[in-house]
């Protein structure tokens, strides 16, 4: 059971908890939205390519009209609890939410949640009568953190701290609380624990809507509370000598020896429910563990720490147990959000393709089938854009994601039956694209009167070539049409999308159905290099010829776009700006991740490899686990990223995102029907010499080294595997 969705914060995709569960097969409810799950109803007209003034006879820009508008959004809390400066401990469906005192006071969002409830809001510690001093607070895993307290026991024991108080709290619903002594002479102290919670849902309480605190009863060794929707129960090993149900309070009598020690231990769980059984600590879990050693130590614990992140954030989909996939991430968005799964199960492939096998088939179950203009695409929210553009439907990206994942999952080792079984669904997709397009140009927005927006003719473009690929991999029909409106679309957008100036031109964010241009640039530009894996270890071609491909790194790469940290959601010279704003100026990492790897496949390697260290040194601040979003303020010496405060932290993008940086500096293609994998690696090997091992290549262990001088060397590899040229 997922949690449910609260209102919507900075934008629709800044959702608590989970997207509602998505219709039916062949239901008739719209792509799901945040916080509005039978939002307005999508149309898709036609769209042909713009007769309006191109972009080379400089039209008036966007804007100088009234904006598009958007749809009705969802009423939105006027604060977000803030995160960035939590501890949160996940192990789906487990979450631990702190501050680094180590208290749980039951403030903001504080407390012991399962499935998007609030289990336990208030857990505070008293030794003797006071509370330890918070000396020490620190994540020990994804999925737990530890807190050390000391205090003075000894009455004539000078200044010096005698006891020292070890908190180690874990997702699962369970706290350990250890007291250590250093005195000279046996101390014997009272502890005494606080609980309370309101049981509330995480949307609630991002909304600021949750009520008192509920009574306390005695239950079995501890206490236990109620409502009408469900309870939760705290039980304690050892058993307290006292436990007040009207004040919530356990007691102990501790005896401590000279350097002796104790530990309580306290199981939080909801009414009927046992410990939590996360997917990623089971044997079954779809992602290898791999590991990295190089020059720059910073890399073994950047890919630790994603695979520890993306491993928490894994769900089991309910009706088919077999079937994983990522939730988009903690603490506002612990379910399904389609678009972002795929595209992380994607950056994943290098760990294994059963994250994509089982992402893939749970989005197949949820695909309209028809009939209707919507037969063949997937659900999704709308999200955000930015101050320029109305919101975007992440269901027609997640649409032309599914047979781009499809395709490359094949390359890197899916087994044919699997993809056999899925390739249905996959071609619905891209009979859906067609059937959008129609006898147009480009694939138009699915708001009525909405966007020809770059981003998603990119996705488009990706998705019929290796779509047709697919397809012609299995003796389907279907692939010279999809080719030949790729070859159409390159044509047409070179033009159409391409806005000239002083300084050497760039690629228009969108156009209007009459043909005005949206000129602002950013971040989302980046989707335009990223155009997908074909045989022979051979990249797609692009929407962007080789002097716009030129023009668009150095513009990557200049102050405007590259903050130092990762690129800038939106230049920082561009109208609307601003550094918090996460699509108008904020570091999202997954897009900066996204322009590293185009660049670097493109031959723009000076211009990824200061992306890519400006990420490094990020992850590095942020303990290298790293937020969706951070500030994109410039870097200055000895500075640091400054947090975004409503940022989910993990994320299933950003982590995935570690794991692609670090596989694209040794330039992994594989082709697995054809038996081969080709290295095309950094050459100017930006990290130094960098060592992989643990990842998967066509069902087996696979294991490169990229030396000093930018030469890659398999060191294991499945048998029968062959080098590419």
């Amino acid at each position: 059971m997922h949690p449910p969705t609260p209102p919507p914060a900075a934008d629709d995709d800044r959702r608590a908890a989970s997207t509602p569960a998505p219709p039916s097969r062949g239901g008739t409810g719209a792509p799901v939205g945040a916080g509005n799950p039978r939002g307005p109803e999508p149309r898709f007209p036609g769209s042909g390519r713009p007769s309006a003034p191109t972009a080379r006879g400089a039209p008036p820009p966007f804007g100088t009209r009234p904006p598009l508008s958007p749809p009705p959004a969802a009423r939105r809390p006027a604060h977000l609890p803030p995160t960035h400066t939590a501890l949160i401990c996940v192990a789906l469906p487990g979450l631990a939410i702190s501050t680094d005192q180590g208290q749980l006071t039951g403030h903001g969002l504080e407390g012991f949640y399962r499935a998007g409830r609030r289990v336990l809001a208030r857990c505070q510690v008293r030794v003797a009568g006071r509370e330890p001093l918070a000396v020490q607070a620190r994540m020990t895993a994804a999925d737990s953190a530890r807190f050390v307290g000391t205090l003075r026991a000894s009455p004539d024991g000078g200044p010096d701290p005698d006891v020292v108080v070890v908190r180690d709290r874990h997702a699962d619903g369970t706290e350990r609380i250890t007291l250590r002594s250093a005195a000279l002479r046996p101390l014997r102290l009272p502890v005494e624990v606080s609980l309370g919670t309101d049981l509330a849902d995480l949307g609630a309480i991002a909304a600021g809507t949750v009520g008192p605190e509920l009574p306390a009863t005695v239950h079995a060794f501890g206490l236990r509370w109620s409502c009408a929707t469900g309870g939760a129960a705290v039980t304690a090993d050892p058993p307290p000598s006292d436990a007040l149900a009207s004040a919530g309070l356990l007691r102990w009598e501790i005896e401590l020896p000279p350097g002796g020690s104790t530990t309580l231990e306290l199981r939080i769980r909801p009414d009927g429910a046992g410990p939590v059984r996360a997917v990623g600590h089971v044997a079954t879990s779809p992602l290898a563990p791999a590991r990295a050693v190089g020059d720059d130590p910073r890399v073994q614990a950047l890919l630790r720490t994603s695979i520890e992140d993306l491993q928490a954030l894994l769900l089991r989909d309910p009706a088919h147990p077999s079937d994983t996939h990522l939730a988009a991430g903690a603490p506002w968005r612990c379910g399904m959000a389609p678009a972002e799964a795929l595209a992380a199960a994607r950056m994943t492939l290098p760990l294994g393709t059963g994250l994509a096998a089982g992402t893939l088939r749970t989005l197949a179950r949820t695909q309209f089938l028809g009939p209707g203009p919507r037969a063949g695409m997937l659900p999704g929210p709308r999200r955000d854009a930015g101050a320029h553009l109305p919101p975007g439907c992440t269901g027609t990206e997640a649409t032309l994601l599914f047979p781009v994942l499809l395709a490359e999952a094949r390359r890197w080792g899916l087994p044919d039956q699997e993809t056999e079984e899925l390739l249905p669904t996959a071609e619905r997709c891209l009979t859906w694209l067609r059937a959008t397009v129609g006898d147009g140009t480009y694939l138009p927005d699915p708001h009525p009167g909405g966007p020809l927006r770059c981003e998603t003719q990119a996705h488009a473009h990706r998705a019929a070539l290796l779509g047709a690929d697919l397809l012609d991999a299995y003796g389907r029909p279907g692939g010279p049409g999809l080719r030949q409106w790729a070859k159409e679309l390159r044509t047409a957008f070179r033009d159409d999308f391409w806005v000239d100036d002083r300084g050497g031109g760039r690629p228009a964010a969108a156009r209007t159905p009459d043909g005005r241009i949206v000129p602002h640039f950013g971040a989302i530009a980046a989707h335009l290099l990223d155009t997908g894996l074909l045989g022979a270890g051979e990249p797609a071609p692009g929407l962007l010829d080789k002097v716009q491909t030129e023009q668009l790194a150095r513009l990557f790469g200049s102050p405007a776009m590259d903050s130092g940290w990762g690129l800038r959601g939106l230049g920082s010279k561009e109208e609307g700006y601003n550094p918090f704003g996460h699509r108008s100026g904020a570091v999202r990492v997954q897009e900066t991740a996204v322009a590293v790897v185009g660049l670097a496949v493109a031959g723009y390697e000076r211009e990824a490899s200061s992306l890519l260290r400006g990420l490094l040194a990020a992850a590095e601040a942020f303990e290298y686990r790293l937020p969706e979003m951070y500030a994109g303020e410039q870097r200055t010496e000895g500075g640091a990223p400054l947090p975004h405060p409503a940022a989910c932290r993990p994320s299933a993008v950003a982590a995935a995102s570690g794991v692609l940086l670090l596989t694209t500096l040794a330039g992994i293609r594989p082709d697995a029907p054809a038996g081969t994998v080709t290295l095309r690696p950094v050459r100017s090997v930006p990290l130094g010499e960098i060592g992989l091992t643990g990842l998967r290549v066509a069902g087996a262990p696979f294991s490169v080294r990229v030396g000093r001088l930018g030469i890659a060397m398999v060191e294991e590899a499945a048998t029968g595997l062959q080098l590419g040229a």
